[in-house]
């Protein structure tokens, strides 16, 4: 039994693994309100899916397997503060790049650049205090999570989301925010179970994840 705790908690880290966070972040705002992106259905949204999980989850990736192939990193777990200064600096400038790209663009609404500027922040922030306390990444990103998916409630949504595949189904758009706290608990529980954080450094995670996104989200909007 505690094994297959284990595992499914294993599972659970890699499926919410914090360089995915921004996909399921753009994923959320889409299925809520897929015309602020000037699109009528989520499935619409593909390619910018696709170039979101290739600047903010392929490349950064990629990097930190490099680090790992020439001995920077011990684990690609990086247990420790140390080990996580490296992957923290190539992320941040993938994130960066990323943003500047999307600020860019006149086409791309302040829904996702908001979201996007957070999880940036968030990100640096995070590295700032790795430096002298161990926080978990993984609430950062599902803490994130919460906040856009409260800001795209609050602002960007009309209340329900339309379910393509079902035809004229449509439900509230706050089943989203259940969705996304319930997912955070479990992300918690797992880096529990998995001995990778003390509940402070979690619930430091999921504060600091929350507000980045209200920050930025006051500072655009």
């Amino acid at each position: 039994m505690k094994s297959l705790i284990k595992f499914s908690s294993s599972i659970i880290s890699y499926l919410f693994h914090p360089l995915l966070m921004l996909t399921y972040i753009l994923v959320l705002i889409l299925l809520a309100n897929p015309f602020l992106f000037g699109i009528r259905h989520f499935s619409e949204g593909s390619k910018l899916i696709l170039l979101t999980l290739l600047y903010t989850y392929l490349y950064p990736a990629f990097a930190v397997l490099m680090m790992k192939a020439l001995g920077m990193i011990d684990s690609l777990e990086m247990k420790t503060k140390n080990e996580r200064i490296g992957p923290f600096l190539a992320t941040g400038i993938f994130y960066l790049w990323f943003f500047r790209n999307i600020y860019s663009d006149p086409n791309m609404p302040i829904a996702f650049i908001a979201a996007v500027l957070g999880a940036t922040i968030g990100l640096f922030i995070a590295f700032f205090v790795n430096i002298f306390y161990k926080i978990s990444l993984h609430a950062v990103g599902v803490g994130g999570l919460i906040g856009v998916s409260f800001i795209t409630i609050s602002y960007f949504s009309y209340g329900i989301m339309p379910i393509d595949k079902l035809g004229l189904i449509q439900i509230s758009t706050y089943y989203l925010l259940f969705a996304t706290i319930l997912i955070s608990g479990a992300v918690g529980t797992a880096r529990l179970v998995l001995k990778a954080h003390r509940p402070q450094e979690i619930y430091f995670g999921y504060l600091l994840g929350f507000a980045t996104q209200l920050l930025s989200i006051k500072f655009l909007f």
